[in-house]
């Protein structure tokens, strides 16, 4: 079978899982995957470092997205052509509920979809819903690691510094747990390609109470 290099992650058939990390930025990739058992550098061009190895004597990928749902697109498409299956992302996000401190841990179980890439996918009226077995298995690990965590709806933006302050107190009202920015291409991608996809991210800021 031909390896299929892919033009933006440069990776083939064979470099990467069937599962996959995918933190936003690089300097995370060589991090998750120094928790691995054994690892090695697969490719890093444009941006998009990427590890593979194996945990417990299962494969595993670690890969970079960049910032922001168009981005993010464009490796979730090219690891699908090369094999993987279910993408986990793995973040960041900023708190939009008053009793979510920084530190936390929000498991998104679907994203509004105020960004313009996931629309090429699929109507606004499609649900962007992250996978129900990714969910469960995310929050089994982080029980088992005796961590406070969250799951409901996140609001994933194109835009980190231009959401108005009225906009995110409506989507708090609406009981949207935080934003970022990537996990509704996530669960848009996965939902119309019949693959899965999850999204657990660290509380890094509340924009409720200005922390962070």
């Amino acid at each position: 079978m031909k390896k299929r290099i892919q033009p933006h992650i440069l990776c083939g058939v064979g470099d990467v899982a069937r599962y996959v990390l995918l933190p936003g930025d690089p300097k995370r990739v060589e991090k998750i995957a120094s928790f691995f058992d054994e690892s090695h550098k697969v490719a890093d061009y444009r941006g998009f470092i990427t590890y593979s190895g194996k945990v417990d004597g299962i494969g595993i990928s670690a890969c970079s997205t960049g910032i922001g749902c168009p981005s993010a697109a464009i490796v979730l498409e090219e690891l699908s052509k090369i094999g993987a299956e279910t993408f986990i992302r793995v973040g960041t996000t900023g708190a939009l509920q008053p009793y979510i401190e920084v530190g936390d841990i929000v498991i998104a179980t679907a994203a509004v979809r105020a960004d313009g890439a996931s629309r090429t996918y699929a109507p606004i009226e499609y649900p962007a819903a992250a996978s129900f077995e990714v969910v469960m298995a995310l929050l089994q690990a982080a029980e088992e690691l005796n961590r406070k965590t969250y799951t409901g709806i996140v609001l994933s933006s194109d835009s980190y510094y231009g959401q108005s302050g009225e906009a995110m107190r409506k989507f708090g009202e609406a009981n949207v747990l935080s934003v970022e920015m990537e996990s509704s291409i996530f669960f848009t991608f996965a939902g119309a390609r019949g693959v899965r996809s999850g999204s657990i991210l660290a509380v890094d800021g509340n924009l409720v109470k200005g922390a962070g």
